[in-house]
């Protein structure tokens, strides 16, 4: 294996572009939201989850104010909806299906399943911040394909069996919550 001395931006994208990630939108009371791929679990008790958005993020002065956020876990058919949220715009909402949390941040419909949270913290990490949050709601689960990013493309997967279509560069499982 050979290692490259030249760690430029675009070869970092590239190669982290190998590691296979879901793809969600954090919404708040605004409305505001924006796509998101780096979304985890972090803790079982207390039940945390993480984000991280850029410094130069539009909603992340808003999800501050609130103090609260959901997360919506997209399914395979949203590309369109991770599309919307993932580019600058005044009005990401216009056309959107969506209904308030208790806490007033937006649960898009058709996603998998979402998550509401009360902001507990950020770190501050190179040109992005880590947002971390309690979980007060646990959404429904819906059986779908999550929508997944890899190697600068979306893909599906359908829960096991075979891939298809663009799928077959992907390693599929048989359910991607075991782990946890």
């Amino acid at each position: 294996m050979t290692v490259h001395s030249g760690l430029t931006p675009a070869r970092f994208r590239a190669v982290l572009g190998h590691f296979c990630t879901g793809v969600a939108v954090v919404t708040a009371p605004g409305p505001v939201g924006f796509a998101c791929q780096s979304f985890a679990a972090l803790s079982l008790d207390p039940p945390l989850v993480l984000f991280c958005a850029g410094k130069e993020s539009r909603s992340l002065p808003v999800i501050r104010a609130a103090g609260v956020f959901a997360v919506n876990v997209l399914a395979g058919e949203q590309q369109g909806l991770s599309t919307v949220f993932g580019r600058s715009g005044p009005d990401k909402f216009a056309g959107v299906d969506w209904s308030p949390t208790e806490s007033g941040s937006p649960l898009l419909a058709g996603v998998l399943t979402w998550v509401d949270c009360v902001l507990r913290t950020e770190h501050e990490a190179g040109d992005h911040v880590i947002v971390v949050g309690e979980v007060r709601a646990l959404g429904p689960v819906n059986d779908g394909r999550p929508l997944l990013f890899y190697r600068g493309r979306y893909a599906a997967t359908d829960g096991g069996g075979e891939p298809s279509g663009p799928l077959e560069e992907l390693v599929t499982w048989p359910r991607p919550t075991d782990w946890v």
